[in-house]
């Protein structure tokens, strides 16, 4: 038997690994990382790795001892470069390895500035990898002007941690205002104030026309003719599924490579997992980008792999850490067409999700209590009015009894 072979060795290709020997499966079990690192927590790069608080052992999502212990073959700092599906076979470097079943979890790569707006001069980082934090640790000293291009959830994350830090933080987005891709006005409004309090310039509605420097970024001249001096700049514009091998291989790639409800590809040896990945929800074809998809898609396919014919249910959930501030995102808010406001005490809140009478998702700010009941009745395929909700004479946990059963389906 030539077993499994995983290509990627992040979140979800760590966790089909560990779940197949789990399950009892005794073949071969080999996963390619193209970084010389163990499989590693990505989360933590932003906050304490990059400032030093948090070792790289700390980001190890196994010690050690682990993978030898059971028996699972790491091929570390050695990319795969193709797939024969007639042969079964992956090369990687000078080897070529023979497998049953392969798995995709390749990830995704984040999307880089072009090189003629000066996308390729020193001093322009991209968050990815345990070497993108290494490379911009000295940047990070009090007083340097940081700019940040992408105002989403990776371009705030760091303008917190630069500001943390005592740097001068500007952070600029194309769109009319941050979140817009993700979030409710509400979200953005109460993420805009949390930076502003802590002396982050928030330029919305402002793209960039080009970086300036001789060798290294200096300047920065924005859409509308601004110009600003740099010191450094990270780009945060949004990351792209990597699905390069899947393609040469003549895998279908629809947002990614496209798996069906079990995790399987266009090949039936073929398997996908993690954010590379896309499969059916709601009616749409979608891509999960979040460590909690990572581990349950991953063991999924771990599961259907050893025959166990089961059907993935996304059950989504994200978070955010900024300053003292905890985002908890419960659901998927895409296709809302209302939202909600629950007022929380303090500077707390949550935002609540609609299409139509349909609770989708919640946006929960320092408010646990809402993003716990929310996510239960979510996950329970209930709904709760929304004038109960924003009902804040209710205590949060009373919304449990006020929910409703879901009677129309939606296509999974």
């Amino acid at each position: 038997m030539a077993g499994i072979v995983i290509i990627g060795a992040g979140q979800a290709g760590a966790s089909v690994a560990a779940k197949a020997r789990a399950l009892g499966f005794s073949g071969q079990v080999t996963i390619i990382g193209d970084e010389p690192v163990a499989p590693y927590q990505r989360p933590p790069l932003s906050k304490g790795y990059l400032i030093g608080e948090t070792d790289l052992e700390r980001l190890l999502l196994r010690s050690p001892s682990f993978w030898s212990e059971n028996g699972i073959d790491l091929k570390l700092g050695a990319p795969a470069s193709a797939i024969d599906r007639f042969a079964k076979t992956v090369k990687c470097c000078d080897e070529t390895l023979r497998y049953d079943h392969l798995v995709l979890a390749t990830g995704s790569s984040p999307r880089r500035l072009p090189a003629q707006v000066g996308g390729e001069l020193g001093g322009v980082y991209t968050f990815r990898t345990v070497a993108d934090a290494n490379a911009m640790t000295a940047e990070f000293s009090t007083g340097r002007k940081l700019l940040i291009v992408g105002g989403g959830y990776i371009g705030l994350e760091a303008a917190a941690l630069g500001a943390k830090l005592g740097l001068d933080v500007t952070l600029i987005e194309m769109a009319p205002r941050i979140l817009q891709r993700v979030a409710a006005p509400a979200t953005s409004d109460f993420f805009r104030a949390l930076h502003a309090e802590h002396g982050v310039t928030i330029l919305e509605n402002i793209g960039l026309d080009r970086l300036i420097g001789e060798g290294r970024v200096s300047r920065a001249l924005l859409s509308g003719g601004t110009e600003l001096e740099v010191d450094f700049v990270i780009v945060g514009i949004g990351i792209a599924p990597r699905t390069q091998l899947a393609s040469e291989a003549g895998l279908v790639i629809d947002n990614g490579v496209a798996t069906d409800a079990f995790g399987r590809t266009s090949d039936p040896s073929i398997w996908a997992a993690g954010e590379c990945a896309s499969f059916r929800h709601g009616g749409s074809r979608i891509r999960l980008e979040s460590v909690g998809h990572a581990i349950d898609h991953g063991e999924l396919v771990a599961r259907n792999i050893a025959g166990a014919a089961v059907r993935y249910k996304a059950q989504p959930w994200f978070w955010s850490d900024q300053y003292n501030a905890k985002l908890q995102i419960a659901g998927l808010n895409v296709g809302h067409d209302r939202f909600v406001v629950r007022e929380g005490e303090g500077p707390s809140q949550s935002v609540w999700y609609y299409r139509g009478p349909h609770l989708l998702a919640l946006d929960a700010m320092n408010d646990p209590r809402s993003y716990m009941v929310g996510k239960r009745i979510i996950e329970a395929g209930q709904t709760i009015l929304p004038e109960y909700v924003c009902d804040t004479s209710k205590d949060v946990k009373s919304l449990l009894s006020l929910a409703t059963t879901i009677t129309e389906t939606f296509a999974a």
